[in-house]
């Protein structure tokens, strides 16, 4: 089953709803400089209502190749749990993908996940993300600490 969410950029009008999502979803406190990166980065970071409840959020932010060219870094990916399997992170992720795929200056997008977060590995492997490394004890205060770099081209 699939729900039909309305999704909107982020703003600093919407900020605190994004921050309370994530402090309900993620295991972590993230920082302004998080915050900022997502209202500079336009449609590529979005937001998901349900009936006008916030349900869902994709943070990416763009880096620099050095050649002129971008990469896209989704830095988070979060659905409440009530509306998990339901389409909201797939809907999400195709739309940053989507937008990003229409400027031909960026070239790929990858991820951190935990290696022990299976159902996120499942997920982005569906949507055409491959493992590129182990980073072991990337992360500070989870365990397990490592993570995969999942990479995708969008060439």
């Amino acid at each position: 089953m699939k729900i039909r969410v309305v999704l909107d950029s982020v703003r600093d009008q919407n900020l605190k709803q994004m921050k309370q999502l994530n402090a309900a979803i993620f295991p972590v406190k993230y920082q302004d400089k998080f915050y900022s990166d997502c209202v500079a980065c336009g449609d590529v970071t979005q937001l998901a209502y349900y009936n006008d409840i916030l349900i869902g959020a994709i943070a990416c932010r763009l880096e620099s190749k050095g050649n002129g060219k971008a990469k896209l870094y989704i830095m988070t990916l979060g659905v409440l749990a009530p509306y998990r399997d339901l389409g909201v992170g797939t809907h999400l992720l195709e739309h940053s993908l989507r937008v990003a795929m229409e400027d031909p200056n960026i070239e790929e997008a990858y991820l951190h996940v935990q290696t022990s977060n299976d159902g996120a590995i499942r997920f982005y492997d569906k949507h055409g993300f491959a493992i590129k490394e182990m980073i072991p004890n990337y992360y500070k205060r989870i365990d397990p600490p490592d993570c995969y770099i999942l990479h995708r081209s969008l060439v």
